[in-house]
C-alpha cells in the first residue's frame, strides 16, 4: 500500500512539473512575440494569446498583466483607435491580474491606461484621468520605489508636460536619470516584466 501511494505521489509531481513547463514555455513564447510586436495587429495576437493562458491557468497574474500591457501599448501607438472602449476592456483584464496580486507593475498599467483616456482631450478630462493616472503612479512609487518603470513612466508624463505647467526636459532629467540607473541593476524575476530600459535610455538622450 505505501509503494503505491508513493507511486501515486510521484506521477502527481511529475503532472504537475509538466505542466509548470508548458506554462513557462508558452510564457516566453508570448513574452518573445511581445518584445518584437511592431504592429497593432500583431500586438492584438499576443495580448489574446496572454488571454488564452490566463484564462486555463486562472491563478496566474503575469498572463492577464500581459494581456494588458499589449492592449496599453496599443493605446499609445494606434490613434484611429477608440482608446475609451480600448482603455476599458484592458482594465478588464487587468482586474483579474489584481484579483491575484497587486503590485507596482500592475499600478503602472493602470497609469498608462487612464493616461490613454486622459489624451483623448486632456483639458476637459484631467480632472477625471488624470488625477487617476497620478495617483496609480504614486501608488506605484509607494509599493516598490526601486521600480525603474515607475521613474520611466513618471519622467516620461514629466517630458511631455509643458514647462508652465511644471513639466519640460530640465525637469524630467533627473527623474529618467534615476531610470536609467535602476535598470543597471536591476534583476527580474523569470517570465516577470522586464522592459522599458531601452525606452528610458532613448527619452533621456532627448533630454540633453
Amino acid at each position: 500500500m505505501k509503494q503505491v501511494l508513493v507511486g501515486l505521489s510521484l506521477v502527481a509531481c511529475s503532472a504537475v512539473h509538466a505542466q509548470s513547463d508548458k506554462y513557462t514555455e508558452t510564457m516566453q513564447k508570448n513574452l518573445d512575440m511581445l518584445k518584437d510586436a511592431k504592429t497593432v495587429a500583431a500586438l492584438q495576437n499576443v495580448s489574446a494569446s496572454f488571454q488564452r493562458v490566463a484564462d486555463a491557468e486562472k491563478t496566474q497574474w503575469l498572463p492577464y498583466y500581459y494581456a494588458a500591457l499589449a492592449q496599453c501599448w496599443i493605446g499609445y501607438r494606434d490613434q484611429s483607435a477608440d482608446k475609451d472602449a480600448l482603455a476599458n476592456n484592458a482594465r478588464t483584464i487587468l482586474v483579474k491580474a489584481e484579483a491575484l496580486e497587486t503590485n507596482a507593475e500592475t499600478y503602472c498599467v493602470r497609469y498608462m491606461l487612464a493616461n490613454i483616456q486622459m489624451s483623448v482631450d486632456p483639458q476637459t478630462r484631467w480632472q477625471t484621468y488624470g488625477m487617476q493616472a497620478t495617483a496609480a503612479l504614486q501608488k506605484a512609487e509607494e509599493l516598490d520605489a526601486s521600480n525603474p518603470r515607475v521613474y520611466y513612466l513618471k519622467g516620461t508624463n514629466t517630458f511631455y508636460t509643458p514647462e508652465q505647467f511644471g513639466g519640460g526636459k530640465a525637469k524630467a532629467k533627473p527623474i529618467l536619470e534615476k531610470s536609467v540607473e535602476l535598470f543597471k541593476t536591476f534583476t527580474p524575476k523569470p517570465l516577470y516584466p522586464n522592459w522599458g530600459k531601452e525606452e528610458a535610455e532613448q527619452r533621456l538622450a532627448e533630454c540633453q
